[in-house]
């Protein structure tokens, strides 16, 4: 039987395998550090705009994301400060109405200063009739607050009109612009009597007939005209205006002339209602 023979390299020769290896192994890595250097360059070539376009992007859409954050906050603090300014609005409106009422309670006590013989009531206005002058108008109280035909009415200090009809809760009251209505008057200085008219085509320039003046008595210019003592409708002494004009007539016997009532009867709101009716006083 053969015996095996023994593989046997000689040390010299092992050497030389060992160095031819790590020679193989220092190009190898050198080649693959070009070949990687290589790609990494091409990658970077290829690579480098697109992520500096994707930077810039993401830049471009974070600062858009801010700017709508930002603008909804700007929204949210607007629609906070509109409601705000609403709410003061609604408050200075009130405020306003306020002062108004308050403004006009001063007028009605006023009124009840200038005439503390007789007792009276306050009453808003609820409607009127068409056009700009209160010709005639409904005030918000009625029987049902003890209110009935024949009461005078009050308005900025002078004499307003007088109740025609009455229901349970309103009353409807007729001016001394109605055209036709008429009211027995004086001078309030000199008692000289007169007849205030109220005339349609007058009223435009906001202005009353005053006839029946007898051509000697004492009434002219700015006198203050009242009502009479002889007025089967309206107390005495309640302030009517103040003449604007006056002339003699044709017949040389009477004069006719022109008043401007106390009451502005383009805006009205208030009244006050004197409760004493004329044919139950004293």
């Amino acid at each position: 039987m053969k015996r095996r023979r023994r593989f046997h390299i000689q040390p010299k020769h092992l050497f030389l395998i060992l160095l031819a290896i790590c020679v193989l192994l220092i190009a190898s890595t050198s080649y693959n550090t070009f070949m990687t250097h290589s790609i990494q360059g091409g990658f970077s070539t290829v690579l480098l705009p697109f992520q500096k376009g994707m930077n810039r992007l993401g830049g471009l859409v974070y600062g858009k994301i801010g700017s709508i954050k930002e603008l909804y906050g700007v929204m949210e603090e607007n629609q906070k400060l509109q409601e705000e300014i609403g709410e003061l609005r609604r408050e200075n409106t009130r405020y306003q109405l306020q002062l108004k009422e308050l403004a006009t309670y001063k007028e009605l006590l006023k009124i009840t200063d200038e005439y503390p013989d007789y007792d009276m009531v306050g009453a808003h206005i609820i409607s009127k009739n068409s056009g700009n002058w209160f010709s005639t108008f409904k005030i918000d109280k009625g029987s049902r607050d003890g209110f009935s035909v024949g009461m005078n009415i009050l308005a900025d200090g002078g004499l307003a009109g007088i109740i025609t009809s009455v229901e349970a809760h309103t009353s409807t009251v007729t001016s001394i612009i109605d055209d036709g209505r008429s009211v027995a008057a004086m001078a309030a200085s000199s008692g000289a009597p007169c007849m205030v008219t109220g005339n349609r085509l007058l009223l435009q320039e906001g202005k009353l007939d005053v006839t029946h003046i007898d051509k000697d008595d004492d009434i002219d210019l700015s006198y203050k005209i009242v009502t009479s003592n002889t007025s089967s409708e309206y107390l005495p002494g309640l302030l009517i205006g103040y003449i604007s004009d006056i002339d003699k007539d044709t017949n040389n016997l009477t004069k006719t002339g022109k008043l401007v009532p106390a009451v502005n009867f383009s805006r009205l709101d208030t009244v006050m209602v004197i409760t004493t009716l004329k044919r139950t006083e004293g």
